[in-house]
């Protein structure tokens, strides 16, 4: 079995508009305090945060054949260590990020891919039956290859991002992984949750908690143990990617040996490393440059 670790999921090209508040849902007028375009896609954020850390990475995703999707193609092949399986999905997923300072949200699906069976998905299974770990990440081809990926008996790790406990699509993934990580947007109090998932057959379970770090479960033959982790104080200049590195970081520390405790730390400062930088990773800088300010700055 090699190192390399095959992730499947969505990458896009996103532009930020960074606001002092999210608006309310009535007509007005707001001023954005800056605004920049850069790579987005969870499946991208993770692929970048593996291959800086030295592991191989392999991203199977979906990309139009529109200039969107030619830019993301040129920057992705710029990281070294990362190997793009690109399958055409007509449109690039693109999207409209509406961000806090306090890394609140809002985002405009402005386009997406035509994700229907391929035979280029064949490439894909292929590359799972040779992975050290398969990322799923949530996306109907992630979702409709998930009994290939269980076939294979490599591990999978999925992320669940602001799953509420009761999605029917996100159900599947759950099902299938042995490691799970989500956010705790909307999953109410998430030990119990976390606790439930191990029971059920995981290995790990994560909970990510933004400035108050993690949480996880983690099983011991029949024991489960609970895990926390701080998150590692930095000046934040955007949010976005925090949790896709935090993941990564843990997955290339466990494949390196590192134990849960020793992992979790390794992904609390791999995702101190992103969210100094406006992009992704800090790797995209020399690639896309500094943002356009409201102020032209």
């Amino acid at each position: 079995m090699s190192s390399r670790v095959v992730i499947s999921g969505p990458v896009s090209w996103n532009r930020i508009v960074e606001v002092d508040h999210l608006p309310e849902p009535v007509p007005h007028m707001q001023f954005a305090l800056g605004d920049h375009e850069t790579v987005g896609g969870t499946s991208a954020g993770k692929a970048l945060g593996l291959a800086a850390l030295g592991r191989p990475v392999s991203l199977f995703t979906l990309l139009g054949g529109d200039a969107d999707g030619a830019h993301l193609r040129d920057v992705l092949a710029s990281a070294s260590g990362l190997d793009l399986d690109v399958v055409d999905g007509v449109r690039t997923e693109r999207h409209l990020n509406l961000m806090t300072p306090a890394g609140e949200r809002v985002s405009i699906y402005l386009s997406t891919p035509d994700d229907r069976p391929s035979p280029q998905d064949g490439r894909l299974t292929a590359a799972m039956a040779d992975a050290s770990v398969i990322v799923l990440d949530l996306s109907e081809r992630s979702r409709r290859l998930l009994p290939a990926a269980c076939a294979t008996g490599r591990p999978i790790w999925t992320d669940l991002h602001d799953y509420d406990g009761a999605s029917e699509f996100h159900r599947p993934f759950l099902e299938a992984a042995d490691v799970v990580f989500l956010n705790a947007d909307r999953i109410g109090e998430p030990m119990p949750f976390l606790r439930r998932v191990v029971a059920d057959g995981a290995r790990l379970a994560v909970c990510t908690l933004g400035a108050e770090g993690a949480i996880a479960i983690s099983s011991d033959g029949s024991v489960l143990r609970e895990h926390r982790v701080d998150a590692v104080p930095v000046d934040v200049v955007d949010a976005n990617g925090a949790g896709d590195a935090f993941m990564s970081g843990v997955l290339h520390a466990v494949l390196d040996g590192a134990g849960v405790d020793a992992a979790l730390e390794t992904g609390a400062r791999h995702a101190a490393s992103v969210i100094v930088t406006r992009h992704l990773h800090p790797t995209l800088d020399a690639v896309l440059g500094g943002d356009r300010r409201a102020d032209g700055t």
